[in-house]
């Protein structure tokens, strides 16, 4: 009975579509078994949407998920959907305005289409879709959110804080956030790449 009832919670739920999704970013894996493990959470959390409206965390995971489940299946997909993926964002940081991850998830969300060269962009609408419009001001702010709601808890945080003080020419407050990325305490592979990619930008400074 008890069972039964975890089966059909949905806070246990996205807790197992996490575990998928952080299983499908495991480069021990090769492609097809990361691919299948996405899909398996998105069959689970698309079914959880339309009737947990009011859950932040479905929201959150959804959004991450289909975001994972369309860089597979291709660049027009992805392009297709990231309109949708923001606003399942949105909804979760409406429901839960101090979760840090969702907010980084969102600058992450303005960073890369900032980052994105205009030739590649034109192009884009040209074949494809219109693009949503972002900045490096608009991924700042998130970031910087989420860093206020609980600072230092993840290095790629600092190294994008670090990252767009940069693109915005301001070098000081650049060359904080970077060596406190580059300083960051390594233990995962994100961690090494943000200390990696902090120090490569602190040598342009100097």
């Amino acid at each position: 009975m008890k069972t039964l009832q975890f089966q059909n919670d949905v806070d246990v739920k996205w807790r197992i579509c996490r575990v998928l999704y952080t299983m499908s970013k495991d480069s021990k894996y090769d492609q097809s078994y990361r691919k299948d493990l996405i899909k398996q959470a998105y069959d689970i959390i698309a079914y959880e949407l339309p009737n947990s409206g009011d859950n932040y965390a479905v929201h959150k995971w959804y959004a991450l998920i289909l975001d994972a489940k369309t860089s597979f299946e291709g660049y027009k997909e992805r392009i297709k959907h990231l309109e949708k993926i923001k606003e399942h964002f949105d909804f979760a940081v409406a429901l839960n305005p101090n979760d840090a991850t969702t907010l980084h998830m969102l600058g992450e969300w303005c960073y890369q289409l900032s980052e994105m060269p205009w030739h590649q962009r034109k192009t884009t609408e040209l074949l494809f879709y219109s693009l949503p419009k972002s900045s490096y001001e608009d991924a700042l702010e998130y970031f910087l959110k989420a860093e206020s709601v609980q600072p230092r808890f993840y290095s790629i945080n600092l190294l994008r804080l670090g990252s767009c003080y940069l693109k915005l020419n301001k070098e000081d407050q650049a060359k904080y956030y970077l060596q406190l990325a580059a300083s960051y305490p390594a233990k995962s592979n994100e961690d090494h790449q943000a200390n990696k990619e902090a120090t490569e930008l602190l040598k342009k400074l100097k």
